[in-house]
């Protein structure tokens, strides 16, 4: 028995507010309505213990340039969505199956298979649209309500719990999946049909009002069920189909609300593109958004490359991170570009440099990637897996002077400021340790991206500032999904009586703050295992 084939089911049947405790559980009675129930600070909550978690289980693609852009595609469609003002949060899951999900406080997952499967942004856009049309229609919200006898916590609870015996080794795993299985899924609480249609109607006016193409759903569920093997087995079905039912009626239903949003269109009239004025107008209130101008362009100025789209090279980078072997990786690209008619593109080369890099071959990289940079120098991405390259390569001084560049063309980029000082820590001298510092601190108040703390912690820690550095490590293992841990780290370094005031006004600041979320864990059953690698496992009854 595989563990890891569960997961997909386990996270749906979570995600989907499983009624996932004993019969025994008894909740207060608090209204009729789901809104009181679940408040918005909680649903937050819950969704940001849900991605803390996954992070923990290594289930999520962390990189700031991939971040931008699937950010940056969620709120284009959430500008032109029924709430547009409505915090949201997208990341890619380290998962090659082809599926995606809403959760708890406007958090969407879009799985690396997904990304890699879809032939066109709108292709992509529209499964995207369609999550955020079950968070803006409150379907989560009612399927909560309906499944009155377990809340959120509960269900994200146990997933913690059999997730992380997934990776214990021993008979146990198993016993805690098989129950875990029979708790979530006998009781789970799918969206119903009329959630699913009604998911798919406000998605397809999102796509129409974001300036995508509307019957790109259609086309890509359609693409999705003419794939599956004529006999096959359940195995054979993608996970999206699994969560998704899809009909050949659904899909004409999807295929003629398209017809009509396009025939009210009027005739002539260009959709609504990234670059247009009136994008501004819409994104101006947007309370989520720290820089308006990411969604309308990539930042820097940065175009796509002769021949590619800035989707199809994201699309190869999700290829390149997601993948657990990258010299396999790169014996496929090298295979095709050679072999196959029409494979050697610029997104492909694009990807096949950024698997050659990850397998520590930074020169050849640097050779493929050079000819694309002629015909594009300000491209981002190619720039950014240029000086990659040149550091994998041991080129520091070239790839030092390329991030330099970039940093200066486009300021505060985590996608730029990140590898930089990561590169300038190299050589673990205490100057350009300084200056990794300050390239990454004005970052910290908008991003959730442990990389960046733990990637300040030891910028602090090199120059010399060991209790900023201790401060940026709690908050790293934090946003890694061990907030006992954190807590820990915090209370020695808060028993230190050298700090001064405003560093002990911080740590007290987190202390009280992460608290009630150790001692609810701990309520809950989930405490780490006290191994090095903070794993949870399920305790007691």
């Amino acid at each position: 028995m595989q563990p890891r084939a569960w997961l997909p089911a386990l996270l749906a049947a979570a995600l989907s507010f499983a009624a996932g405790a004993q019969d025994n559980v008894r909740l207060p009675d608090m209204g009729s309505s789901a809104g009181a129930l679940l408040s918005p600070q909680e649903a937050d909550a819950y969704g940001a213990s849900m991605l803390h978690q996954m992070r923990a289980l290594n289930m999520v693609v962390d990189d700031p340039l991939l971040d931008a852009y699937i950010n940056a595609l969620g709120y284009r469609l959430v500008a032109a969505s029924a709430e547009p003002k409505q915090k949201f949060t997208f990341f890619v899951v380290k998962d090659n199956e082809i599926n995606a999900f809403a959760a708890p406080g406007g958090y969407i997952g879009v799985n690396a298979g997904l990304i890699t499967t879809t032939a066109d942004e709108s292709e992509l856009a529209s499964v995207i649209a369609h999550e955020i049309g079950h968070i803006t229609q409150n379907h989560l919200a009612r399927a909560f309500e309906a499944s009155r006898k377990a809340t959120p916590l509960m269900a994200l609870a146990l997933l913690g719990a059999i997730l992380a015996g997934a990776h214990s080794n021993g008979d146990a795993p198993i016993g805690i999946l098989a129950t875990g299985q029979g708790l979530l899924l006998q009781q789970q609480i799918n969206f119903t049909r009329a959630d699913e249609a009604e998911a798919d109607r406000v998605g397809i006016q999102t796509l129409a009002r974001a300036g995508f193409d509307p019957e790109a759903m259609a086309d890509f569920f359609g693409r999705m069920l003419a794939a599956l093997r004529p006999g096959g087995g359940e195995g054979d079905v993608p996970e999206l189909l699994r969560t998704h039912p899809v009909t050949t009626s659904r899909i004409s239903d999807a295929k003629a609300r398209a017809h009509v949003i396009e025939e009210q269109t009027h005739p002539g009239a260009p959709r609504l593109a990234a670059g247009d004025t009136r994008w501004e107008d819409q994104l101006i209130p947007l309370p989520y958004v720290h820089d308006r101008d990411s969604l309308l362009a990539p930042r820097g100025g940065a175009r796509p490359a002769a021949g590619a789209s800035f989707y199809a090279l994201m699309r190869e980078r999700v290829r390149v991170l997601a993948a657990g072997d990258p010299r396999a990786l790169a014996v496929y690209y090298a295979q095709n570009l050679d072999r196959t008619p029409g494979f050697d593109t610029v997104a492909n080369r694009y990807g096949y440099a950024l698997a050659l890099s990850r397998s520590d071959r930074g020169a050849k990289a640097a050779e493929t990637l050079r000819p694309l940079l002629q015909q594009d120098p300000d491209n981002l991405p190619l720039r950014l897996a240029m000086a990659d390259a040149e550091a994998n390569a041991g080129r520091r001084d070239a790839a030092l002077a390329q991030y330099a560049d970039m940093a200066a063309d486009s300021p505060d980029n985590p996608a730029i400021a990140l590898p930089y000082a990561r590169a300038l820590l190299a050589d673990g001298k205490p100057e350009p340790a300084r200056k990794a510092a300050a390239l990454l601190k004005p970052l910290l108040d908008d991003s959730e991206d442990p990389n960046l703390y733990s990637t300040y912690g030891r910028a602090c820690d090199v120059a010399g500032d060991v209790d900023r550095a201790a401060e940026a490590y709690a908050d790293a293992t934090y946003l890694s999904g061990h907030p006992e841990d954190a807590l820990a780290q915090l209370r020695r370094l808060a028993a230190k009586p050298s700090l001064d005031y405003y560093t002990r006004a911080r740590v007290d600041a987190r202390i009280a703050e992460l608290t009630p979320i150790v001692l609810e864990l701990r309520r809950r059953g989930m405490r780490p295992d006290g191994d090095d690698q903070g794993r949870l496992t399920l305790r007691g009854g």
